[in-house]
């Protein structure tokens, strides 16, 4: 059976890193299952975020060298895909990201098989998320979520995470499981 790359959208707030998390744990002796690091331009918070950091020069480096198998730039950072998920694809897996909308498009061109899954959240749940992970200011807060549109890109699968995090992760689990299946 062919693997595919799972991206998981949503706006800022929605709780994309807290599912990834609970799915990662809960399917942790599921071989069918692969949750890469992300690369990111911006230092990590360890309790709110799972990805590697590097500087804007490594990872153009890492790039031009070929260490990603996908990456774009949003927010005015830089995000990359380790190239080690082609193979993982490549034996069947199933390869679960944290991913922008921005990279769907890329994602299609680059790969055969694609799913999207968009976690959202209603606003004034995402907003009290952003308010407790302290990196921005009340306005900053407010201008990221009024720049946020509530567009489903096409063909998602919607996954709500407005209740308590232990059951939109089972929610979670059971989309990426009914995706593996094909």
């Amino acid at each position: 059976m062919a693997g595919r790359i799972v991206l998981v959208v949503g706006p800022s707030g929605a709780g994309k890193d807290t599912l990834i998390a609970g799915a990662r744990a809960g399917l942790s002796g599921d071989a069918r299952f692969v949750f890469p690091r992300r690369i990111v331009t911006r230092t990590a918070v360890a309790a709110l975020e799972d990805h590697d950091s590097v500087s804007g020069e490594e990872f153009a480096t890492r790039e031009a060298q070929g260490a990603y198998a996908l990456s774009w730039r949003a927010h005015g950072l830089c995000y990359g895909l380790p190239a080690s998920l082609i193979e993982d694809i490549a034996a069947g897996r199933t390869v679960v990201v944290n991913a922008s909308r921005a990279a769907i498009e890329m994602a299609r061109e680059k790969f055969s098989g694609i799913a999207v899954i968009l976690v959202d959240a209603p606003l004034e749940v995402r907003a009290g998320r952003l308010a407790t992970r302290g990196r921005e200011s009340r306005s900053e807060i407010a201008d990221r979520l009024a720049r946020e549109g509530s567009v489903v890109p096409q063909g998602a699968v919607r996954v709500d995470n407005s209740g308590p995090a232990a059951a939109g992760i089972l929610n979670f689990i059971a989309t990426l499981q009914a995706l593996a299946a094909g």
